[in-house]
């Protein structure tokens, strides 16, 4: 069958509200949101049902037509763009946007895997309840996306990653037969947990159509704190503190250093210096219980009185109101738009056992630098977690093709660091296109064989998101 042919068929089977054929209205589906990758498509299906997505699947799989998944488009390693093949079509579930159920008893959430993060924590909320998972880009990524890469966020320290709240989902596999594993036991010993194969697997293995989590208590007070610090080494000893003295009331513990403040200064409007003077980094601590406001925020003016006694740190400033807490966190939250404004950065989202973050980034700047000698260095992530955004720019003055020219030996640089203390090349983006070289040349070659070999079962015909991981 000829390409040009093959959308007819998915419009004889989905009907023609579902499938766009049309090159210019096809256009927008073919680039990530950064305009970094871009790719080709001859139709683009947006399904309402699950039913309609085994269809497309069958369709495509029985014609050996590559199928692309796309989420909310908010992914930084271009795993939901298309690559070069005329061929392709791009799956997108943004019409299936219903929250199936909400319980407060068992609290359990269901809902379509193209709901967005967003609308599903305000419904948790507005029933009572949390959903953890928060995110950047939580009010456009969908919470399929969000399971196929097992995205993280602010709050794994306490929760953990997507995969952790995930009972249950619903997957259509490349044959079209559908994956019925939407159950919301907290309790199933019943063999292989077939679901986590889906999670983290970045459309490769099947779409994720529908997904059960898991709901917590709603944290009706949080207490933040600022903190002032003069190494990442003084950093991990006040979270050992924070940790022992606050237990799980602990949700966010959040580093970024000095240059990463003086971006978000230079390039944020409202954004204001919180000390009289500067420091080498800066720690974002949250604490969140579900009631007792004062003694939160009394625990919390506790332990930084020992920090600074202890010269953990060497200033803090503790939010007085929900202002105050607002504006300390937009210092850690802004600091990729002022990324963006800034210029084209390299950025590595990776993780290292915790206690190796300090030797970690001292050793990746002296190798970095010697291959990039004037750049400059934008440190921050989640200290609790062990998850660094190790992104480095171009030097003042350099034009603003310095990026495309030195991405390949600084992130050779960055990831050797990362492998010799035993870390990870990707901590919570996945890796798409834009790490599948070095996913293949750091990864244990047996776990990549035994992920040939799933890939192989579950997508013998090789349709499913080709060019991404594997």
């Amino acid at each position: 069958m000829s390409e040009q042919g093959f959308p007819g068929k998915l419009v004889q089977a989905l009907g023609a509200d579902t499938v766009i054929t049309d090159p210019s209205e096809i256009e927008p589906w073919l680039t990530d949101w950064r305009g970094v990758y871009r790719g080709r498509a001859q139709a683009v299906v947006r399904p309402s049902t699950t039913q309609q997505v085994a269809e497309c699947l069958r369709l495509c799989n029985d014609h050996r037509v590559p199928v692309v998944p796309r989420g909310g488009n908010t992914g930084l390693c271009g795993g939901a763009t298309p690559d070069s093949s005329p061929a392709n079509v791009v799956l997108s579930l943004d019409r299936m946007n219903r929250i199936r159920s909400i319980d407060t008893i068992a609290n359990t959430l269901v809902a379509d895997a193209g709901c967005i993060l967003g609308n599903l924590r305000r419904a948790a909320h507005e029933a009572g309840r949390m959903l953890p998972l928060s995110l950047a880009a939580e009010d456009s990524s969908q919470i399929g996306g969000n399971l196929a890469t097992n995205a993280g966020g602010v709050n794994v320290l306490r929760y953990g990653m997507a995969r952790e709240l995930a009972l249950g989902i619903e997957a259509v596999l490349p044959n079209g037969e559908i994956f019925n594993g939407l159950q919301t036991l907290r309790k199933d010993n019943t063999g292989y947990d077939l679901k986590q194969l889906f999670i983290g697997s970045e459309g490769t293995l099947g779409v994720i159509t529908g997904v059960a989590l898991k709901l917590h208590p709603l944290m009706q007070v949080r207490a933040v704190v600022l903190a002032a610090v003069e190494s990442p080494r003084k950093a991990l000893e006040l979270l050992r503190l924070v940790y022992g003295a606050c237990g799980p009331r602990l949700q966010a513990f959040e580093f970024f250093t000095d240059e990463c403040l003086g971006l978000v200064l230079q390039h944020v409007e409202g954004a204001q210096q919180p000390f009289a003077q500067r420091h080498g980094g800066y720690v974002l601590i949250e604490l969140a219980d579900t009631a007792d406001e004062q003694a939160l925020q009394a625990l919390l003016e506790d332990v930084i009185g020992r920090a600074l006694e202890e010269e953990l740190c060497a200033d803090a400033v503790v939010s007085a109101t929900l202002a105050q807490l607002e504006s300390l966190w937009r210092l850690r939250e802004e600091i990729s738009e002022a990324q963006r404004a800034d210029g084209p950065h390299l950025k590595h989202d990776i993780s290292l056992p915790i206690e190796q973050i300090p030797a970690f980034m001292a050793s990746a700047e002296q190798r970095v630098r010697s291959v990039a000698p004037e750049c400059r260095l934008f440190v921050f992530g989640h200290f609790g977690d062990g998850n660094l955004h190790y992104n480095v720019s171009r030097p003042a003055g350099a034009d603003r093709d310095w990026a495309a020219r030195c991405e390949g030996p600084v992130a050779e640089a960055v990831f050797a660091e990362v492998a010799r203390y035993g870390g990870s090349i990707s901590a919570e983006h996945g890796i798409g296109q834009l790490k599948r070289h070095a996913f293949h040349h750091h990864k244990d070659p047996m776990h990549i064989r035994l992920m040939l070999q799933i890939k192989q079962v579950f997508d013998p015909n090789g349709i499913m998101n080709p060019g991404k991981l594997l």
